[in-house]
């Protein structure tokens, strides 16, 4: 715990540095990044903590165990404190995130960079009007937005079923901390590369397609940027665009290498699916370029690897079961 203490804590004073150099304060938009996330996780995680007693009590009813001593044998106060405890410190990373997020439109965007160096993976071709010639611009566009919409509930439906469901408190910090690193390794890479992304860049590649709630998200968020550099100190001034590196693919593939962690063959398939889809539609979309995928996938797989580390002490192998805490 004092590690994954450490990390909140190093990453916290970073945030407070950057806040006072551009010198704008933290802001939580009607309290959408901390209060009331917290809140909604916090009651999800209830609900889970419900389903997982119940499930525990009728498959060990015939051994004449109780609901209540179901409950207080899986949910001591350690466990409860610990969870508890993982569940502040994930806010307070993402809090951060958020706000270093929108900071970040201070630094000049490299957009064309990142558009040079798609089309040389691509053989002079954009991958997003190669995606658009494949799969059409009507019904894709539209499957595609709905699920790169169930992005944020997917990661927080997993997140609290981690919590809630493994064996285990410190098998259960390994997905925890591995998420925070992932928020963590992701503003860092925007700050590398700061970038707004291919619908900005190159308008032209999506004028085509349906118009979804895509568009107009787009759009606000371009807004969002213009107001917040117009109006740095204006209370409600808040970005939220940043291309490079996709952490929409970075957590729905660290999903899926948390799934193969635990052991849940089935859940594995199903977010591998997912992240396939997640890679194509961010493209699709406009909101990513090929090589902010790429980037994504990479910060995953060392999200996992750090997460492993500060939680286990050691690199462990995702098939060696995780020690009792």
């Amino acid at each position: 715990m004092l590690r994954v203490l450490a990390v909140v804590v190093v990453f916290a004073v970073i945030a407070i540095a950057r806040s006072r150099q551009v010198d704008v304060p933290f802001r939580d938009p009607h309290g959408k990044l901390f209060s009331h996330k917290i809140l909604s996780t916090a009651e999800t995680l209830v609900l889970f903590v419900l389903i997982d007693i119940a499930v525990r009590w009728f498959l060990g009813r015939t051994q004449g165990r109780s609901l209540w001593r179901t409950a207080r044998t899986r949910w001591t106060p350690y466990r409860i404190g610990m969870v508890a405890a993982s569940l502040l410190a994930y806010q307070v990373v993402y809090l951060c995130y958020r706000n270093l997020k929108s900071w970040d439109v201070f630094r000049p965007p490299q957009d064309d960079m990142l558009l040079r160096w798609d089309r040389w993976l691509f053989f002079d071709h954009s991958p997003a009007v190669l995606l658009h010639d494949l799969f059409g611009q009507d019904l894709a566009a539209r499957l595609l937005t709905d699920l790169y919409e169930s992005f944020s509930m997917l990661v927080t439906i997993a997140l609290v079923a981690a919590m809630a469901f493994t064996p285990t408190v410190r098998s259960a910090y390994v997905f925890v901390v591995s998420a925070m690193w992932a928020w963590i390794l992701g503003v860092a890479s925007y700050y590398l590369i700061p970038t707004l992304g291919p619908f900005h860049a190159a308008p032209g590649e999506f004028a085509g397609l349906t118009q979804t709630s895509i568009q107009r998200t787009q759009v606000a968020y371009v807004e969002q940027r213009d107001y917040l550099l117009a109006n740095p100190h204006a209370h409600d001034a808040f970005a939220q665009i940043s291309a490079f590196a996709s952490l929409h693919c970075a957590l729905s593939a660290l999903v899926f290498l948390m799934a193969r962690y635990y052991g849940l063959r089935l859940l594995s398939w199903a977010a591998g699916v997912f992240l396939i889809g997640t890679l194509i539609a961010t493209v699709y979309l406009g909101w990513h370029f090929a090589v902010d995928d790429l980037a994504g996938l990479a910060i995953a797989w060392v999200s996992v690897q750090l997460g492993k580390l500060i939680v286990l002490g050691s690199w462990r192998s995702p098939s060696e079961p995780a020690p009792n805490p």
